[in-house]
């Protein structure tokens, strides 16, 4: 500091971050193990004025800096203990990212002046090399930006999510502005959100928007991070989404003022189980060189526990990341005007020091009696990268979860790999997962596809990965697709394995909207989006990943289907219960529902073992769906049937008889390219009704008039 500059006043401890303040800015950031700690102002040219914080409160360094206004870039240095047996990097040749800063600007330029270490990182001596000039700065922000609009607040049995990559989405799209797309503003574009409207889906969950940084594997290789899984800032949205520079806070309210405005949710996929630093050889950006104790799990000779296969792994018992944490869904929920949360790897979040998963674990405990958090949609990924930590149905009450189960189910029946036992429990809402601890439902985030895997049209094109683009000699990926090519390794103009591509995917959407149960559709699933067998493009910004607008017969005839299908599932609140079913009796004398065997009669307990069966009907009773309306009146509805049939043979389906209703009308037919039956005339009670090979037909049984 020169002499000439004002002396800085202790200011508190809290909250944490860069705050302007009346004549200056309040710095405060933790550290239990630093000495003192330095906040570094860098003006043009990278010149850098160094102002040590005066005071020190609950381990908290903290302290007003005057003259300080917006827009001040800033860094962080650390002058403490390196002993890297015992987790301690503190190094202030390294200039450290603000874990709670709302902006960052730049990124890695030179990845080994980032590196805390020469030679070996556990016995060398520490880095002498300024890394000042190679790694991204804070910013200080003002408060506040554009109006989030009014949250829609979609009852979770009526939401349907749609996952999708804020650049991928618009960058090829034709009516965004070129500066636009693949931004914020992209998306809350009005043909962009026109699209959305249409289709009828009532959230978007994007994949992170917290500021990322590549990996250390990436920069050598010179390849970049394009969905985001690599988290440096919990609290800045990731400034390449932005159209202009600095302007990204503005824009991402401005796109969620936008969604709103459609009546459309935002839900964000965060990633707090890991950051970008990687394990101890990887670089000292921000954490690691605070204090890696008190965020990462260390082992006994400080090398990273990595519960991840990321390199390292937060510790959810330290209170250090508890506060983080909920500091930054509750900055993302209240100022930035987020619906919801996707925990990823979120078993990590249960596991405090790595131990054994406790849904009551204090992070998430932390999460769920938050008053701002407990308002907002919590979804968690029940799973990490150990055996301990798939936890499908473990999760506490206020959690919905990723039902990998489902996913898994589905496209095994559909190929032929499983019977119906299984199916059942998917198609009815996992009542085996979720209704033991006091869930709905809703609690089951079902779905086919993610962003991690195969979409829709490589499931059912590709048997194998294709993924040799990745750099990684194919190595990458899950080898556990669980998909079908229907008889043809990828791309043909076969016209029958064409035929029976567009079948099964309209099968499996099929069965992914009208099963019970929240459903998430994958972004260009409806657009008959390839990957060409890629199933892991996590470092393609390229037409690998970027969503194709251009439309073609097959593109719009799948894109029809599926408006049919949400608008079906929109229409029909039986379809989309907020309680399990359970044989209680309806208003009608019938169960709430009924599974049928083919031959017209109910499915007996034999039935359910028998694994080569493919032929199932599922009766669900409309006149009790225990649905309501927004003001809670009771709803009722038409019943319904369907009729799934994964056989290579065609069969005939015998209809119930008059108990249960006495016509039965077809709506959907998934054997022809928009779901329109072929005739709508209705069926009688008995009838035999012909099913083609890999077919779901859904008919209406209309409620009886008084």
């Amino acid at each position: 500091m020169t002499p000439s500059s004002p002396r800085p006043l202790p200011g508190h401890p809290f909250p944490l971050g860069a705050h302007p303040e009346a004549g200056g800015v309040r710095f405060a950031v933790a550290s239990s193990v630093a000495d003192a700690v330095e906040v570094c102002l860098i003006g043009e040219g990278d010149v850098e004025r160094r102002v040590e914080l005066p005071e020190r409160t609950f381990d908290v360094w903290h302290g007003v800096v005057p003259g300080v206004t917006p827009g001040q870039r800033y860094g962080y240095r650390v002058h403490g203990p390196y002993d890297p047996g015992r987790g301690l990097r503190c190094n202030p040749t390294k200039l450290l990212v603000d874990p709670y800063t709302r902006r960052i600007e730049g990124a890695v330029t030179d990845l080994g002046a980032t590196r805390g270490y020469r030679g070996d990182p556990m016995t060398g001596p520490p880095s002498r090399i300024d890394s000042l000039g190679s790694v991204p700065l804070s910013v200080v922000t003002s408060p506040g930006g554009p109006d989030t609009g009014r949250a829609p607040e979609v009852p979770f049995e009526e939401t349907v999510i749609y996952e999708l990559h804020v650049r991928g989405f618009t960058k090829l799209h034709p009516d965004v502005p070129k500066e636009q797309r693949g931004t914020y503003l992209g998306l809350a574009h009005p043909a962009v959100i026109d699209y959305l409207v249409r289709l009828g889906v009532t959230a978007v969950e994007l994949l992170p928007v917290h500021s990322f940084a590549d990996e250390p594997l990436l920069l050598r290789s010179g390849r970049h991070n394009y969905w985001g899984y690599s988290t440096l800032g919990f609290l800045a949205p990731h400034p390449g989404y932005s159209s202009r520079r600095g302007r990204e806070v503005e824009e991402f309210r401005t796109m969620v003022a936008a969604l709103h405005a459609a009546g459309i949710e935002v839900i964000v996929d965060v990633v707090y189980n890991h950051t970008c630093e990687g394990a101890v050889n990887g670089p000292t950006v921000s954490l690691r060189g605070l204090d890696a104790p008190a965020y990462y799990l260390l082992d006994d000779t400080g090398h990273d526990v990595d519960l991840t296969g990321c390199g390292n792994t937060v510790d959810a018992g330290s209170p250090t990341v508890v506060r983080l944490v909920t500091d930054s869904m509750r900055y993302f929920a209240t100022e930035l005007g987020v619906d919801g949360f996707r925990l990823d790897l979120a078993s990590i979040l249960g596991r405090p020091a790595g131990g054994p998963f406790q849904a009551e674990a204090p992070l998430l405990t932390a999460i769920t009696t938050d008053p701002v958090l407990a308002t907002r949609k919590l979804i968690a990924e029940p799973w990490d990268a150990t055996g301990d930590g798939y936890r499908v149905g473990g999760f506490g009450v206020q959690w919905a979860e990723w039902n990998g189960r489902y996913r898994d189910t589905t496209r095994d029946f559909w190929r032929g790999a499983t019977g119906l036992r299984d199916l059942a429990y998917r198609l009815s809402g996992s009542s085996d997962l979720y209704s033991g601890n006091r869930r709905r439902p809703w609690a089951s985030i079902n779905f086919i596809t993610a962003h991690d895997g195969f979409t829709l049209r490589d499931l059912v094109s590709y048997d194998h990965k294709h993924n040799h683009e990745n750099g990684e000699h194919g190595a990458d990926g899950t080898n556990d697709n669980r998909s079908w090519n229907c008889g043809v390794e990828g791309e043909t103009t076969d016209p029958g394995v064409l035929e029976l591509r567009d079948r099964q995917a309209r099968n499996l959407l099929s069965t992914l909207l009208l099963s019970t149960g929240t459903p998430l559709l994958t972004a260009g699933d409806e657009r008959w989006r390839t990957q060409h067998g890629n199933n892991n493009p996590y470092c393609l910004d390229n037409q690998t990943s970027w969503l194709d607008w251009t439309s073609t017969p097959r593109t719009e005839a799948l894109l029809a289907f599926t408006r049919n299908l949400i608008s079906l599932r929109a229409a029909s609140p039986a379809l989309r219960q907020p309680e399990f079913f359970d044989g209680r009796p309806t208003k009608s004398g019938e169960p709430d529902l009924v599974w049928f065997r083919p031959d017209g009669t109910p499915m007996t307990d034999p039935d359910w073992f028998d694994e080569s069966r493919r032929t199932l009907g599922m009766w669900i009773d409309g006149s009790e769906c225990l649905s309501h309306t927004r003001e809670g009146d009771p709803i009722a509805d038409d019943s319904w049937l369907l009729l799934v049939h994964a056989g290579a043979e065609p069969t005939d389906f015998t209809l119930p008889d008059p108990t249960y209703g006495d016509s039965f009308i077809p709506t959907l037919d998934t054997n022809t390219p928009q779901g329109t039956p072929a005739t709508r005339n209705p069926h009688n009670p008995s009838d035999k009704v012909p099913l083609p090979p890999r077919t779901l037909l859904v008919l209406r049984a209309p409620r009886a008039t008084p």
